[in-house]
């Protein structure tokens, strides 16, 4: 199977849910342009609060199609776009990929993916349950399922539904991304 866009989404607002676009512009060392969490430093609420100067590893959120269809056959109402990601994809386990790794769409945009999406309370505001859906513990104490992944815009360009994604892994040893 190939790995493409399913959809693309943003919020000038920091609101949960995105909206479905046509295109997004990525912008290198920004992000989404016109998404609420764009820009070099962090934007995310209670990262500020740690250090509004600090970096922001979050310009990006990409979800796997497969896991909204997963949660839709567990009985959930989610769509794309509706758990707050900018990029939803096909054909790549998003969360089973290295540290460092890029994704570069057809435009020749790039996304360096920086750790896994922390599942937080706010998928309960969302839908009621969703939140031990995603975040239900293995006997080893990990995470069951991640809610996506996050990454920084390393090349700018035009991402749309359908595009191929081309997967380069690292090139330094592989470690596996860490929740941020």
């Amino acid at each position: 199977m190939p790995t493409t866009v399913i959809g693309v989404h943003l919020s000038p607002q920091h609101t949960f849910t995105k909206h479905a676009q046509g295109v997004i512009e990525l912008v290198a060392g920004e992000g989404v342009k016109g998404d609420a969490h764009a820009g070099a430093t962090v934007k995310h609420g209670h990262l500020k609060v740690k250090g509004a100067d600090m970096p922001n590893l979050r310009q990006v959120h990409l979800i796997a199609t497969e896991l909204i269809e997963e949660l839709r056959s567990e009985g959930f109402n989610v769509e794309r776009g509706s758990m707050g990601e900018n990029i939803t994809t096909s054909g790549v386990h998003l969360t089973l990929l290295p540290h460092g790794t890029r994704l570069v769409f057809a435009s020749g945009a790039a996304i360096e993916l920086t750790g896994i999406r922390t599942p937080c309370k706010q998928l309960n505001g969302f839908q009621d349950g969703l939140l031990d859906a995603v975040r239900e513990k293995n006997e080893a104490g990990e995470f069951r399922r991640p809610v996506g992944v996050l990454g920084v815009v390393v090349a700018s360009g035009i991402v749309a539904p359908q595009d191929s994604i081309t997967v380069q892994l690292p090139t330094s040893a592989h470690r596996p991304m860490d929740f941020i």
